[in-house]
C-alpha cells in the first residue's frame, strides 16, 4: 500500500514533472493477481487496482490494518467497484455479485471478507475501486451500465462531445459521500470539464482508459493561474485536491472514471474559471 500525503498549492507551484508525477500519479495500479492500493490523506480517499487473473485475491491480505485502524476494511467506510475487464465475481460475506464490463458494484459501510475473483478470459480481470469514510451503512448494489443516469455534454465545434454516466449519483442510489461515474469523449472530441472550475468542498480522483498505446492524455491541474499539465496513459490514475482544475485533452479519443469524496454530493455547483483568467 502507498500513502500519500496532502500537498497544498503553495508548494506545488515549485513541483517540477518528476514531483508533479509523484504526488498526484499513480502509474502501475493495475497488477495480475495483486492489489495495488493508494491511500492518500486528501480526504481519505484510497483508490485501488485489482487483477484476479490466476486466483481469488481476498482484499484483507493486502489492507494495512493499522494504517486504517480498524478490524476490517469497510467498518468505517464504503466501496465502489467498476468492472473494468473480463467478468467478475465479488463476494461478501453474505452476497455474492456478478459485474460485467462497465458495471458498477456499491458496498455499504460493514460489509466483510471481500473477495474478487475472474469468471471469464475474453478480456484481462480488471477492477478499480475507490472508497472513502462513512458513518451509515446503505444498501450494497449492483448498478449496470445500462442502469446509470447518462447524460450528453459538449459539441463537436468545441471537440468535447461525451457521454457522462452516473453510477454511485444521488439520482440513482445513496452513498454517504463517495460518488462515482465514467465519461466516454465520442469519435473527434478529446477535450473534458473545459472550461475548467474548483470546488473547494471536494476532490476527484481521474482514472483514464480507452488510451491506445500509442495515444496520451495531457490532465491540466494547479491554480487556475498555476496550470500545469501531467501525461498520462492508459489505465492511469491522477489525484486532484479541492483547490486544483482537472481537466484533460487527448491525442485521441478516451474515456475516464471520475470519483469524488467531499462535503457534499451537488453536481451544478462548481466554480467556473473565466478563461481570460486562466494562466
Amino acid at each position: 500500500m502507498f500513502i500519500n500525503y496532502n500537498s497544498n498549492p503553495i508548494d506545488a507551484k515549485n513541483y517540477d514533472t518528476s514531483r508533479l508525477r509523484e504526488e498526484f500519479l499513480t502509474e502501475g495500479l493495475f497488477e495480475n493477481d495483486q492489489v495495488n492500493i493508494v491511500y492518500s490523506h486528501i480526504d481519505r480517499i484510497v483508490g485501488m487496482g485489482i487483477c484476479p487473473t490466476t486466483k481469488t485475491l481476498k482484499l484483507d491480505d493486502f489492507i494495512d490494518k493499522k494504517a486504517f485502524g480498524t478490524d476490517f476494511f469497510l467498518e468505517r467506510r464504503e466501496l465502489g467497484i467498476l468492472n473494468l475487464g473480463s467478468k467478475g465475481e465479488i463476494r461478501c460475506k453474505n452476497q455474492i455479485f456478478t459485474l460485467e464490463y462497465l458495471d458498477v458494484l456499491y458496498l455499504g459501510m460493514g460489509e466483510e471478507n471481500i473477495e474478487f475473483t475472474s469468471l471469464s478470459s475474453e478480456l484481462e480481470p480488471s477492477f478499480y475501486c475507490l472508497s472513502a469514510p462513512a458513518h451509515h451503512t446503505y444498501p450494497s448494489r449492483v448498478v449496470r451500465r445500462d442502469q446509470a443516469k447518462q447524460v450528453e455534454m459538449g459539441s463537436p465545434n468545441n471537440a468535447n462531445e461525451r457521454l457522462i454516466t452516473q453510477y454511485l449519483h444521488p439520482d440513482v442510489l445513496p452513498t454517504c459521500q463517495l460518488c462515482m461515474g465514467v465519461t466516454h469523449l465520442k469519435s473527434g472530441s478529446v477535450w473534458n470539464t473545459m472550461p475548467a472550475h474548483t470546488h473547494e468542498r471536494r476532490m476527484e480522483a481521474y482514472l483514464y482508459f480507452n488510451i491506445e498505446p500509442s495515444q496520451v492524455v495531457f490532465h491540466f491541474m494547479g491554480e487556475p493561474q498555476e496550470t500545469r499539465h501531467i501525461i498520462i496513459k492508459n489505465k492511469q490514475m491522477v489525484l486532484s485536491p479541492s483547490w486544483s482544475i482537472h481537466s484533460g485533452c487527448g491525442t485521441k479519443n478516451y474515456s475516464f472514471v471520475w470519483g469524488m469524496v467531499g462535503e457534499n454530493q451537488t453536481f451544478d455547483d462548481m466554480d467556473f474559471i473565466d478563461m481570460e483568467l486562466m494562466k
